[in-house]
């Protein structure tokens, strides 16, 4: 079962980890003009500091893990969603290429995803699993290769802030890493897509009709 959106508690939380939590992250508890990683993505769209989301009545959603400085590259960043979803195939079937970029040094993840959804040859029960969060107004994704090494890049910076907004902190546990990408190996497409270890960064070939954990993503706009 997917799941959705937790009510934060986030009076009883301020109370106690606030001040504290304050001076750890040190960084101005009002609204930031650009956004930084380790910020608090919330239901609305707004990004805050972790501090005066501490202090607001907000819910959140995702933290912030990317801040993009390329005007090729859509959206201002990226934030990883705050729970991992089911486990779940890449497809459901080993016979045919879903139309992923198939690029492992591309910001493609959401067009992947899009491809596997809408794909009528072979169905792929993970981008099914990531689009029914759609139906809560949170336009998540399965990362591409490239944004999985970005996540796992800034893991140390952002684990406390997912524990204090109540989600899934990335595994620590190397029996617990795995993760499917939403990217296909180029010239194997039909049979197999990239796995990344959010413990290690490695990634590696893996038949699609496995059943792994999905960590999706989000483009920040606003």
């Amino acid at each position: 079962m997917v799941k959705t959106k937790v009510l934060f508690p986030v009076a009883a939380m301020a109370a106690s980890v606030a001040s504290c939590t304050c001076e750890h992250f040190d960084e101005p508890v009002i609204l930031a003009p650009t956004i930084k990683v380790g910020q608090v993505l919330c239901t609305d769209g707004g990004v805050m500091p972790i501090c005066k989301f501490l202090e607001s009545d907000k819910e959140p959603i995702g933290i912030v893990f990317y801040v993009n400085d390329d005007p090729s590259i859509d959206g201002k960043g990226y934030a990883v969603y705050l729970y991992d979803l089911d486990a779940a195939a890449f497809s459901e079937s080993v016979t045919v290429s879903q139309g992923t970029s198939c690029d492992i040094n591309s910001h493609d993840g959401n067009s992947n995803t899009y491809a596997l959804f809408n794909n009528t040859e072979a169905k792929s029960p993970m981008a099914e699993e990531v689009f029914d969060l759609w139906k809560f107004g949170q336009s998540a994704y399965i990362p591409s290769v490239l944004q999985s090494k970005l996540l796992f890049a800034a893991k140390e910076a952002i684990n406390d802030r997912i524990a204090i907004c109540g989600g899934d902190p990335l595994p620590d546990l190397a029996e617990e890493c795995w993760y499917w990408t939403s990217t296909e190996v180029d010239g194997q497409s039909e049979a197999k897509g990239w796995l990344f270890s959010l413990y290690s960064g490695a990634y590696q070939e893996t038949p699609k009709t496995q059943v792994h954990k999905i960590r999706p993503i989000i483009t920040i706009r606003n």
